[in-house]
């Protein structure tokens, strides 16, 4: 993702850094993105550390196919379907 990035490039960020939020907030800031990070991976491993840990291992509900569409349901069945 950062093939290109060189020493000019670092530097030229930097100074831009510098100029648009000053010498004396980038500490701050650095500081403030520091306590996010971990506590975003704080958070992150609360869970489990797996995104997928809440699915269940039932499986996936059969696929919908032309004929089930077309049939009409019987009174006292499953309600009809106004969206597909």
């Amino acid at each position: 993702m950062f093939e290109n990035l060189s020493l000019p490039h670092l530097l030229m960020v930097v100074a831009v850094a510098v100029l648009v939020f000053g010498p004396k907030r980038i500490p701050e800031i650095g500081g403030s993105m520091g306590k996010a990070i971990r506590e975003f991976r704080k958070n992150f491993a609360g869970t489990g550390g797996d995104a997928l840990s809440g699915l269940s291992d039932a499986p996936p509900p059969p696929a919908r196919t032309a004929s089930d569409e077309a049939t009409v349901p019987v009174e006292g069945s499953e309600p009809k379907r106004l969206l597909n």
